[in-house]
This record gives structure tokens, C-alpha cells and sequence, in this order.
């Protein structure tokens, strides 16, 4: 079983919810979850099989024993199987920071009621790890304007709106606005940390 050599040996865990490093096995469905919901990713083209077996094995798994990799990719588990995937991505260990990424299967990303709680507690156990396990200090993220479900997950986490980005992207011909969003160590721990 693949794992980072930075992050503990056994996942961590909240009921039958799970983070585990990406496997070979997880990385076919992960192409087609990411073509799937393109709109909602900084990914211009769909990715080919090839591709992504390639970026695996030039970009991933050469990282995986490294102290400080430059992305830690994860897998979310629910009862051993997969539903989404995510991680820290852009790491600057330099200043103790990282940029979170994350999606599901297009069919949980479609159901408005099981989407917020999944990835509210995706980023519960994503905080876990970077401030516990890793020791960063701030987190970051950026979400299209229209992805409203996101934000209230974000802001509901413990992280603040820093900033908007004004047509940043086009999405389907229209311009969009970005939201900056930020969790620092200090205000997980005192408000929305360690449960």
C-alpha cells in the first residue's frame, strides 16, 4: 500500500470516513471524476488514461518518501471504498502553508444534501492533517463564485473569506469571480479545531 512518508502510518479517520494516500487502484476513477466536473477545476482539457498514468508516475509516487513533498494527494474513503479525493496541493514548507483540493464522484457533487456534509468533514479531517500531523500554519483555498455550497462548507470550517478575484475564470463563456478563502492554525484550535 502506497502512503507519504510524512503522514501517519494508519488513516485518520472519524466514523466510517477515512483519508488515505491515493492508490494505483484509485487513479482511473480520479480521471473521471475530474473530466466529469471540469467546470469546477483549474483543468483545461480532459485528461487521457495516459496521461494520468503518467502524471502518477512522474509527478506522485517519486514524491511519496520525500520529508516536504510539493502535493500530498489523498483519497476519501467511505467503508474502504472510494468517493472523492483531494489533498494539499502547492505546498510552501518554507512558510508553512498549503493550498486544499478537493472533489467527489460527480454523483455526490450533484446531491445537495450530502455534498456540503461530506466535504465539511473532508476538511475536518484535512485540518487534522496538516495542522496536527504536518504543523502548517494557514491553509488556503479558491472556489468559483457559483459553487455557494462550497463556500458555506469553507466559511463553516473555520475558513475566512480574504479576498475576491473579479472574472477570474470563464466558465461555459462567462466570466466568474474567484473566492479567496483562509484557515490559520491558530483560529482552527481556538474555534472550529480538534473535536
Amino acid at each position: 500500500m502506497r502512503r507519504y512518508a510524512c503522514l501517519p502510518a494508519t488513516p485518520v479517520t472519524e466514523g466510517e470516513f477515512a483519508l488515505v494516500t491515493v492508490q494505483d487502484e484509485h487513479i482511473e476513477a480520479i480521471r473521471c471524476w475530474r473530466n466529469a466536473q471540469i467546470d469546477v477545476l483549474r483543468q483545461a482539457e480532459p485528461i487521457s488514461p495516459d496521461q494520468q498514468v503518467q502524471y502518477y508516475a512522474q509527478q506522485i509516487w517519486p514524491s511519496l518518501n520525500l520529508a516536504q513533498p510539493r502535493n500530498i494527494l489523498v483519497s476519501y474513503l467511505r467503508d474502504g471504498r472510494p468517493i472523492g479525493y483531494g489533498g494539499l496541493v502547492h505546498l510552501a514548507w518554507e512558510h508553512r502553508r498549503g493550498e486544499v483540493s478537493f472533489l467527489l464522484t460527480p454523483e455526490l457533487a450533484a446531491d445537495p444534501v450530502r455534498y456540503p456534509r461530506y466535504f465539511a468533514l473532508f476538511l475536518r479531517l484535512l485540518q487534522r492533517v496538516a495542522f496536527e500531523h504536518l504543523g502548517l500554519q494557514r491553509l488556503c483555498t479558491e472556489t468559483y463564485a457559483f459553487r455557494t455550497s462550497t463556500i458555506e462548507a469553507l466559511e463553516g470550517a473555520g475558513f475566512r473569506l480574504e479576498g475576491r478575484l473579479r472574472r477570474h475564470v470563464i466558465v461555459d463563456g462567462h466570466p466568474v469571480d474567484a473566492l479567496m478563502h483562509g484557515c490559520l492554525l491558530d483560529e482552527w484550535a481556538a474555534g472550529a479545531g480538534p473535536n
